[in-house]
This record gives structure tokens, C-alpha cells and sequence, in this order.
């Protein structure tokens, strides 16, 4: 499943979970206003900046949001 690390106050985190939601596309959200989430977003992806996708099926993750969503087109035709 793909795992999106946000932020609720983030436009380009809202346009990827909209698009998500209107798709029917499963992920578990990561808020990173919670402090162990920025913690492992930093980790995994080495910067603090949302929204960061993390596709561990396929060794991969993504940090724009444009980029995100043609993933996720790609991944769910």
C-alpha cells in the first residue's frame, strides 16, 4: 500500500489526497504535524517536505505532487 507523508495545511498535500480520494486509490496518511512522522519522513527521504509518497512494493518514493499523482495514474489504470 502506498504510504503519503503530509501536511493538512499543505495545498500540494491536499491536491494528491484529493486526487487519492476521488480515484479510490488506498494509502495510509502521515501527518508530519505529528512528531514522529517528520521523524520518519526524514529518514526515509532525508528532507522535511510534503507530499512525500513512499511505494515500498516497487523501491520507490517521490516527492511532488504532479509527479505523485502521474505515478498513481500509471500504477492504477
Amino acid at each position: 500500500m502506498l504510504e503519503l507523508y503530509i501536511s493538512e495545511t499543505c495545498p500540494y498535500s491536499r491536491k494528491v489526497l484529493d486526487y487519492f480520494d476521488d480515484n479510490h486509490i488506498a494509502y495510509l496518511k502521515h501527518d508530519i504535524s505529528e512528531p514522529q512522522n517528520l521523524k520518519v519522513l526524514l529518514e526515509k527521504g532525508g528532507k522535511a517536505q510534503v507530499p512525500f509518497m513512499v511505494d515500498d512494493e516497487h523501491d520507490l518514493s517521490l516527492y511532488e505532487s504532479d509527479d505523485i499523482i502521474d505515478y498513481a495514474k500509471r500504477l492504477y489504470r
